[in-house]
């Protein structure tokens, strides 16, 4: 499947329910909406679309979805993930009068796992590998950290390791030199749907433009196909969108996150 119509059709229909949150540790309606809970005190906020809403009900939406977790005191942060097809009249505006900041937009990549599932020549003394240990674990979510220029923490890694624990097929890819981590990515495959997810990918800056992110990717890829999964898709940058384009990814659409601390 390579149609962009088609692809986005499919993103709708078979992501765009409760397999987008397996992890949730509950989900409450709200109109067309899903407030989820995930476990570290984060909501998130996600529909199919707002089945028609003018610009007055999603002002409403976003000031009761607010209220929703407000009255959860261990809700500290909230995220609203918008998708940039959808009809939503006034949801930006309504969002920022509601606290909410725009993150950057990333672009919604689809596309078939086989155009991703390649041998890619590393540079000598690079492997790639799948991490079930703690140890391990720890050390790709503080490569990840330092890549995006955040402050070494546990957060990610005990999430990462709950998640392992509960066994749900989640995996996690690394390619390391010399035994130290220098790229990383997750494999998230969606129950009930031909998809698996392509998620956090990061390599260290002096080890791009050296094939370990495709390499990481093809051997997620690889896995996916593994598993019954026959389409791929992720949420880009800018750094990993033109990969993932030379690879047969198409972008249909675009995400951008909207979040809001307590």
């Amino acid at each position: 499947m390579t149609d962009p119509a088609r692809l986005l059709a499919a993103y709708d229909d078979q992501l765009r329910t409760d397999a987008e949150t397996p992890s949730a540790v509950s989900v409450t309606r709200l109109g067309p909406l899903r407030l989820v809970t995930f476990a570290g005190g984060r909501g998130f906020v996600t529909y199919r679309d707002l089945d028609g809403a003018d610009a007055a009900t999603v002002r409403r939406l976003v000031s009761a979805a607010l209220a929703h977790f407000r009255v959860d005191a261990g809700i500290d942060r909230v995220e609203w993930k918008t998708r940039g097809h959808d009809q939503a009249p006034g949801l930006h505006e309504a969002l920022l009068e509601h606290g909410f900041t725009a993150a950057e937009p990333e672009s919604i990549m689809l596309g078939d796992a086989r155009g991703l599932a390649v041998d890619v020549p590393l540079p000598e003394g690079v492997t790639v590998r799948r991490i079930t240990e703690e140890a391990d674990v720890r050390a790709m979510s503080a490569m990840a950290d330092e890549v995006f220029g955040d402050p070494v923490s546990d957060v990610m890694a005990d999430a990462l390791l709950r998640r392992l624990a509960l066994g749900e097929g989640m995996e996690l890819w690394v390619g390391e030199a010399d035994g130290r981590i220098v790229s990383a990515g997750r494999l998230e495959p969606v129950s009930g749907s031909d998809f698996a997810g392509i998620w956090g990918g990061a390599t260290r800056e002096e080890w791009r433009g050296r094939g370990l992110y495709r390499a990481v990717t093809a051997a997620r890829a690889r896995s996916a196909l593994a598993m019954g999964k026959t389409l791929l898709h992720s949420d880009s940058t800018e750094f990993s969108r033109p990969i993932l384009e030379r690879s047969g990814l198409v972008k249909v659409s675009t995400t951008t996150p909207y979040d809001w601390q307590r």
